[in-house]
């Protein structure tokens, strides 16, 4: 299965609905809004170095943490001595710390096997020495770049196995924080589907449908229903562009492209689209244009804007980006950190390497994960979906 596929089945599978008794649908929460978080600051030099010598410090871990998935299948080890080998991995600076969690539980019930995750930490420099041959595995805190898995199936033939193995973060700076679609606070519309964002921001069209172009198009009445829909973007590649594209311009296998905007040169670039080429200003570009929406990382609303609740299908409930819904899964564009390995098709993967997959997927490796306060343990189903994806492998 196609990295692409996998994160498609893994946003449609089921997750485990709230118990709270409060009611986190978008109908009782048009009103939601989050307070500005605290302005962020690109790394500096200093720090990006750092960060590939000794992985990125951790965040404060929010207040909320979630609790684990008791419907999450209990791992069951293979004899301590069956498996064993030296084996070379790498990871993004934000999974350094997690990794090395995860690890040194596997060996706890595999002595013999030693796996070690050394610097530099970056999740692109990982997936490069994994073309070359270099590394038995790479820890990634995103969806690969499109040239890395170009660059790794001119060398092999074939796509690398991309797994997913644990939630990102709800809104840690620099930790794959959840995305959310911003307004302008004065803006009517509190929720939006996947389709209405596709008919807006893509040229594709993969959902069907449309282009939509006023803000009457997407629900709005009276004076905004004429109001010119002006997109504030992220000029590609970048990986929240990514994730976006994949999760709302995707559908059935295809790839969506985006309303060309001013920042990459496109003759002619759409007058309605602005790009960035960072995420830190999406939140005030769209504060200070009434008719704008953007999308940004949940770190990032360092504004007064709203922040829409999203919908996968325009018939299915809306969830606002709220920690719960982020932490249940329910919120649809709640991140992903994956597992990257060499699967040559019609082989068997590398027994460690496939014994280390269903040990992070499993209630032992999700609880190493919730350990950490970071990042969000994976849901019972969407564990379920990523061991799915790693039997079906060619």
């Amino acid at each position: 299965m196609t990295a692409l596929g996998i994160a498609a089945a893994l946003a449609t599978a089921g997750t485990l609905t709230s118990t709270a008794s409060s009611d986190h649908s978008a109908d009782a929460l048009t009103t939601w809004a989050v307070a500005p978080q605290h302005k962020v600051v690109p790394q500096t030099a200093e720090q990006d170095e750092y960060n590939k010598a000794h992985g990125r410090p951790l965040p404060t871990p929010e207040l909320l943490q979630p609790s684990l998935d008791p419907s999450l299948a209990n791992y069951r080890a293979r004899p301590k001595n069956s498996l064993r080998g030296d084996y070379q991995c790498g990871a993004s600076d934000v999974l350094a710390d997690l990794s090395k969690r995860w690890i040194k539980e596997f060996e706890k019930q595999y002595p013999k096997v030693h796996i070690s995750v050394n610097p530099p930490y970056a999740g692109s420099l990982g997936a490069l020495e994994l073309i070359k041959g270099n590394l038995d595995c790479v820890f990634v805190s995103r969806e690969l770049k499109p040239s890395d898995i170009d660059g790794f199936h001119d060398a092999f033939g074939y796509d690398p196995l991309s797994i997913p193995i644990s939630g990102g973060s709800y809104r840690h700076f620099g930790f794959l924080d959840s995305v959310g679609f911003v307004v302008n606070k004065d803006n009517p519309i509190d929720k939006l589907s996947f389709a209405q964002l596709d008919a807006a921001l893509s040229t594709t069209r993969n959902r069907g449908g449309a282009a939509a172009t006023t803000w009457g198009d997407l629900g709005a009445k009276g004076e905004w229903a004429d109001k010119p829909i002006h997109i504030v973007g992220l000029q590609p590649w970048n990986g929240f562009e990514e994730f976006v594209r994949q999760r709302v311009l995707g559908s059935d296998g295809k790839r969506g492209e985006w309303r060309p905007g001013a920042a990459d040169g496109s003759t002619p670039a759409d007058p309605d689209v602005r790009w960035e080429k960072t995420v830190f200003n999406i939140a005030k570009d769209v504060e200070e244009d009434p008719y704008a929406i953007g999308y940004t990382g949940m770190a990032y609303v360092d504004q007064a804007v709203k922040v829409l609740s999203l919908s996968r299908d325009a018939n299915g409930p809306a969830y606002a980006p709220t920690y719960e819904n982020v932490a249940s899964a329910d919120y649809p564009l709640s991140r992903l950190t994956y597992l990257n390995v060499n699967k040559r098709p019609g082989r068997q993967l590398d027994p460690v390497m496939e014994e280390l997959a269903r040990f992070l997927l499993s209630k032992q490796g999700q609880r190493t994960v919730g350990g950490q306060q970071t990042f969000l343990p994976l849901r019972a189903d969407q564990a379920a979906a990523s061991r799915r994806a790693l039997d079906s492998a060619p």
